[in-house]
């Protein structure tokens, strides 16, 4: 199987459209259904950037479309003379067997691909129901035309490309629509992300996703640094409080050799307490803690609130902090020797 480097070397060609196998779409989906079965019911899901040749989500979809109770599902495709990364694409007999084909439109026009009935009387709703015609355009989100289907959709859910997760998400939030999107973890920092995260208006989903494929070779791709669900949509995991010690007992008792024995410590340049763990954070600490960003993971509303983010909140070095440790925002620690640069931290206080 093809390791992280491989991720690495397609992205630097602009490779990055890797796509989601069925089982990571449905360990996912069921999370959703199983804190409220009817979170689809009567709804009606955008798959942009999809296309359902390759891609998983609208196979999914298309399948459950009865027992999930929709009532219309739209994805579309990306033209393949507007994408950056170039391959020996040829269509599909899937679009060439079809009436519709267009040889003229197959490399410049998107897909639209529409389910909303048996089309074939057969008695249910399913992939073979599928409706495809080409767009007008070459099938971009940031499109006239793949917007007004954005805000014809009640839930937008997608693999975007990598590279444009920052403005795919902005182009969401801008219709004001629930979503499911994966992104790199590394996205929880960014400045258009993480203000989202601290609002409560966006969140971790329940899995991870760490195999991709791409349709070039269908051969899965090792994701080291973690693909994460991002979404809006409500699920039961993120109103389970963490089961936590008091400080004294974390000192006493806790696994971690980095709090077991020892004194929790504040950073030199801000004034909160450096929690190493999500399972050190004690219990009975009311005032302000930075913890790592996989803290996310375990993020109960009801139980703590969002301050900040090291990277936005550290306004300030220490004064003698040597050139060696110098770089962009980030919280300090003295220790024997001199000081220690932390790793972007989360800002939480415990609600009272």
């Amino acid at each position: 199987m093809a390791k992280n480097a491989n991720l690495g070397a397609a992205k630097n060609a602009k490779n990055d459209e890797f796509y989601t196998q069925y089982a990571d779409i449905q360990k996912e989906v069921n999370a959703y259904i199983e804190y409220n079965p009817d979170v689809f019911r009567g709804k009606t899901i955008l798959l942009p950037c999809d296309d359902p040749e390759w891609s998983n989500f609208t196979k999914f979809f298309a399948q459950n479309f009865e027992f999930f109770g929709l009532k219309k599902l739209i994805s579309t495709s990306y033209a393949i003379e507007s994408k950056k990364y170039k391959t020996d694409w040829q269509p599909t007999l899937f679009e060439t067997e079809n009436p519709m084909y267009n040889v003229e439109k197959s490399r410049i026009k998107g897909k639209i691909f529409t389910l909303t009935h048996d089309t074939n009387a057969n008695g249910r709703i399913d992939i073979d129901d599928l409706q495809w015609s080409y767009l007008e355009g070459d099938g971009d989100f940031r499109s006239a035309e793949v917007t007004a289907l954005r805000d014809e959709a009640d839930i937008i859910i997608t693999n975007p490309p990598f590279s444009l997760f920052r403005e795919f998400l902005a182009w969401i939030m801008e219709g004001g629509k629930q979503c499911l999107v994966i992104g790199n973890m590394n996205a929880i920092t960014y400045k258009e992300v993480f203000p989202l995260i601290k609002d409560n208006k966006l969140w971790l989903g329940t899995t991870d996703v760490r195999w991709f494929y791409q349709e070039s070779t269908n051969s899965p791709l090792y994701e080291a640094a973690h693909s994460r669900w991002f979404t809006n949509i409500d699920h039961g995991m993120r109103h389970k409080p963490l089961q936590l010690m008091s400080m004294a007992d974390n000192i006493r008792f806790s696994r971690h050799k980095e709090v077991k024995g020892i004194n929790y410590s504040k950073y030199d340049n801000y004034d909160a307490l450096e929690i190493p763990f999500t399972d050190a954070i004690p219990s009975d600490y009311n005032g302000e803690m930075g913890v790592p960003i996989s803290f996310l993971d375990k993020y109960c509303p009801e139980q703590f609130e969002i301050i900040g983010m090291s990277l936005f909140l550290a306004t300030q070095k220490p004064k003698d902090l040597p050139k060696s440790l110098q770089g962009g925002p980030a919280f300090y620690l003295k220790n024997e020797n001199g000081y220690k640069r932390q790793y972007p931290r989360i800002v939480i206080r415990k609600k009272q």
